[in-house]
């Protein structure tokens, strides 16, 4: 049985370990932020849809250059798709992001006046924008409470006790509710610094861990 699944019937419910634990994290990467370039909230989305299965650095390599050819709703609507799609190749998936971008671009033009949403409701409405997408926009373009769960949010979050939620949204509910009254962003660039530096997916560096000994999984 792996360990993520022996912790399952651990207790999730004590706020004073979680606080430990994401204090630690908060001093262990005191830098930690969007590692993403961007000047303005569209160029942020644009770029969270491009990183999808994709590092940052690529991202930002990318982006570049994509920037000083197009950088607002109306250059990407303009934007022929296999220019994008040229222009954002090495991305990966490039023809899927390519037609959501400009879907995105499209829907923010029409709908929203040229202006990209500051709503989770309003984002999410956004052709290609989920949830995740939406809440990485809220918490660093807008500095809303917002915690986005991404692939090292879901799995620090499981290995530390503080969600066995199955389901990206179920994590965020857990996270949302267990740290109440802490800044949300702090949480969300904390975890996803731990598990994109420390708690690796397959190399989990573990002797290195600020919170090694709270950590259930590692425990197991």
């Amino acid at each position: 049985m792996r360990n993520d699944e022996k912790i399952k019937d651990r207790d999730i419910t004590d706020s004073g370990r979680a606080f430990k634990i994401m204090s630690a994290l908060v001093a262990a990467y005191p830098g930690a932020g969007c590692e993403l370039d961007f000047e303005t909230p569209f160029q942020l989305l644009v770029s969270v849809i491009l990183s999808a299965q994709c590092t940052d650095k690529r991202v930002n390599i990318v982006t570049e250059t994509l920037y000083k050819i197009a950088s607002t709703p109306a250059d990407f609507d303009a934007m022929p798709t296999d220019t994008l799609e040229k222009l954002i190749y090495s991305c990966g998936f490039y023809k899927n992001k390519a037609k959501n971008i400009k879907a995105t671009a499209r829907d923010i033009i029409e709908r929203f006046g040229g202006e990209i949403p500051s709503t989770l409701e309003e984002l999410t409405s956004l052709a290609g924008v989920g949830r995740k997408t939406a809440n990485v926009i809220l918490s660093v373009a807008f500095d809303k409470d917002a915690i986005a769960v991404d692939t090292h949010v879901f799995r620090v979050s499981k290995r530390l006790g503080f969600s066995q939620g199955k389901t990206p949204d179920a994590v965020e509910k857990d996270l949302t509710r267990l740290f109440a009254g802490y800044a949300a962003n702090k949480v969300h660039h904390a975890l996803i610094f731990h598990g994109r530096y420390c708690c690796k997916s397959q190399k989990p560096q573990c002797g290195g861990c600020a919170v090694r000994e709270y950590c259930w999984w590692k425990r197991e």
